[in-house]
């Protein structure tokens, strides 16, 4: 059961596919790296104005469409940008998550002024949040008065039993230390919820981080962000760089036990149902049933063990580690997860190890973003009600309904045309997707928050420690029951989108549907080029290599005919090679099996997106606008959604973590696959945007 991102509200709903690396870094940047570091629409032919939709400034036309693309259509904006500040990599969807956070800032300096808000009302809960993050002074005042009662705790273990009982108190507070557990949808009966334990418990973003030569340099910053935290809480020098020896010495061995992360693409490779009982052949020193009480259940009799290999090397470590060494590394954890709520020395380190080292950011973000940030992680249903009543009216997600079904009919359409699929897996594919739940923009139905207390008077911590509680107890309420569908996996103002293939879902929260993706005064061609690719990426996902493994009800089955099987596998294994042969840096090349899926959405939801484009009025009257086709304006559209700067750094820790291409190759890879690029920029056939050996899905 890993967590996807470590979120209060985001972590709702699991297995979840996050759609855009973009904004899934740069909206979760300053909240992993200060709180958490250790981690198409095709749309009914309404008339719509034609308006500057394209900036030409963003394109440089000293290169030729057909030769390079990427430059071609985003030189221009590359040579005039530059990263912000406090940020890890910048393009389109960091200008929506900007618009976005400034309504959102709006909202929330509003609540935090408003003394009359009703206590216990959504305005005080945010508001109050809200505050009480900015208020650096009281933070930095309250020193670990707030932290206190835990660093005792840990202090106190004695034996292993002991040692067990605090990582899994850990874990109900947010705290990563290597055995988790949580509820989950089971991957054979998406119609129960299940409990599931998990795994992690590293430091650093990767197990390569701990096992290559490469990242020498980034072990030795750790070993330093380490001892710096331990002499923060009170360590002398000497103790602390012993300490942080032993902790990473232990991280290395859970790295060891942690399958890369393109193996865990594999759904069977976390799914191992196990009866409690037998849970002690596993791990013979975790005492389960206190573990599991520590949780409130008692009554269970199987769970999920989602690496059994893994639980057995931690519970190797938890009896023959010395407990000096788990202390040290469990008050690192501690710290490393809630440095944004305590002083200054220890938010500093954090940002100095895992945004500057790790990511390349330069300065921190305005204490301001980083609460608008935090807010949104945590409160993020109390705060998205306001935010849809300024940002989504009710119009808006009409429209937007109406062109995620245009876009599914023409995924339907594709099926029937489909030389490779047999009559039997398309009968199943048309059924599967007919039985999409389709979510937009917001809940129909708000989640219950009342049950959260946020004081926001003397401590910050104590109001985040709060909303992890309220969080873990809504999570364990789940176990043994019939799974929610209704469950929400992002808040809604979040500029992002997912497939979710245990609800067989499409979910396209209200804050990607804005400008420039969703503008009502763009032609049609901009639409289906951005927020169209978009959804059709999501749509796709459910037939990716991944998401074809499971039914119409959410459930892991082999639906597909072995021929049809052999045939997609084929067809995928093209992009594989594709993307093995894309080199980020000079020695790094793209991991073509981790971001396989990824690619395969990004191809197949552009050529659905463009199939349905081709329905409208615009394109058939095929009248120039800015002396462009609506075929070329189609991806021109396409390659501004995915303009960006990126750090040296992060482009390598995205190698290594992200299931995403880098955007420069989901530009390039997917439109040199694409016949339709092809046509509409009338490229030669050996042009070098146009590749040889074309892979094709859909």
């Amino acid at each position: 059961m890993p967590h996807l991102l470590e979120s209060s509200e985001v972590a709702a709903t699991l297995p979840i596919r996050l759609a855009i690396r973009a904004i899934g870094a740069i909206a979760l940047s300053a909240l992993i790296a200060s709180i958490l570091p250790a981690i198409a629409p095709a749309r009914a032919d309404v008339p719509v104005a034609a308006g500057p939709a394209l900036n030409l400034k963003n394109f440089d036309r000293t290169a030729e469409a057909c030769d390079d693309f990427w430059r071609y259509a985003t030189g221009g904006w590359q040579k005039s940008h530059t990263i912000p500040a406090g940020f890890p990599e910048w393009g389109a969807f960091g200008e929506v998550y900007d618009r976005n956070i400034a309504i959102l800032r709006g909202i929330l300096e509003s609540a935090a002024a408003d003394t009359a808000a009703p206590q216990n009302s959504d305005r005080q809960k945010i508001g109050a949040f809200y505050a009480a993050c900015n208020d650096r002074k009281a933070i930095d005042a309250n020193g670990l008065t707030s932290l206190q009662p835990e660093l005792d705790r840990i202090a106190a273990i004695a034996t292993t039993d002991d040692l067990v009982t605090e990582i899994g108190r850990l874990d109900r507070i947010g705290v990563d230390a290597g055995l988790n557990f949580g509820s989950e949808t089971d991957t054979r009966d998406s119609a129960l919820t299940i409990g599931g334990v998990g795994f992690g418990g590293l430091g650093m973003p990767d197990r390569d981080y701990y096992l290559t030569k490469a990242n020498a340099a980034n072990r030795a910053a750790y070993a330093r962000y380490l001892t710096t935290q331990l002499t923060n809480l009170g360590e002398n020098a000497a103790d602390a760089a012993a300490h942080a020896a032993a902790i990473i010495a232990l991280e290395t061995t859970l790295a060891k036990a942690t399958p890369p992360n393109a193996d865990l693409r594999d759904p069977l490779a976390t799914y191992h149902p196990t009866a409690v009982v037998k849970l002690p052949v596993i791990a013979p020193h975790i005492p389960w049933p206190a573990f599991f009480a520590g949780f409130g259940q008692t009554t269970l009799t199987s769970v999920d063990v989602n690496l059994p290999k893994f639980t057995s090397v931690l519970d190797t470590q938890i009896a023959t580690v010395p407990l000096d060494t788990w202390k040290a590394y469990l008050r690192a954890h501690l710290v490393t997860s809630f440095a944004d709520a305590l002083p200054t020395s220890f938010d500093d380190a954090s940002f100095a190890f895992y945004s500057t080292t790790l990511s390349g950011i330069k300065q921190q973000l305005p204490r301001w973003k980083r609460c608008v940030n935090a807010t949104d992680s945590q409160l993020g249903t109390p705060l998205g009600k306001l935010y849809v009543a300024t940002a989504f009216p009710p119009a808006a997600k009409l429209r937007a309904k109406a062109l995620v079904d245009n876009l599914q009919a023409t995924l339907h359409d594709d099926f029937s045309t489909l030389p490779w699929m047999s009559p039997a897996t398309r009968a199943q594919a048309k059924v599967k997707l007919a039985a999409y739940m389709k979510k937009i923009g917001y809940p129909d139905t708000w989640p219950d928050f009342s049950a959260i207390h946020i004081e926001g008077s003397e401590s910050y911590l104590n109001d985040v420690l709060a909303t992890h509680d309220f969080a873990t107890k809504r999570d364990l309420a789940r176990i043994g029951k019939p799974t929610n569908r209704a469950l929400w996996g992002m808040t809604p103002p979040t500029v992002n989108a997912y497939y979710n293939p245990s609800n067989n879902e499409i979910v396209f929260p209200a804050g990607i549907l804005q400008p420039p993706f969703f503008k009502a005064n763009a032609d049609d061609a901009i639409i289906y080029g951005a927020i169209g690719a978009v959804i059709g990426h999501e749509m796709t996902h459910g037939f990716d290599d991944q998401g074809r493994q499971y039914d119409a009800k959410g459930n892991l089955r082999d639906w597909w005919t072995k021929s049809d099987a052999t045939a997609f596998s084929k067809r995928a294994q093209c992009i594989v090679d594709q993307y093995n042969g894309y080199q980020i840096q000079k020695g790094i090349h793209e991991n073509g099996r981790l971001i396989e899926g990824e690619a395969i959405a990004d191809l197949g939801g552009t050529t659905i997106a463009f199939r349905a484009f081709e329905k409208t009025a615009q394109y058939k009257a095929h009248k120039k606008i800015d002396g462009y086709t609506p075929e070329q304006r189609f991806f021109l559209s396409y390659a501004q959604a995915w303009r960006e700067l990126i750090t040296p750094e992060y482009a390598r820790q995205a190698v290594l973590t992200d299931p995403h291409p880098n955007n420069h190759f989901r530009l390039i890879g997917t439109v040199g696959n694409m016949p339709e690029f092809q046509k509409a920029f009338a490229c030669a056939a050996n042009a070098p945007m146009i590749r040889k050996d074309r892979c094709q899905i859909w």
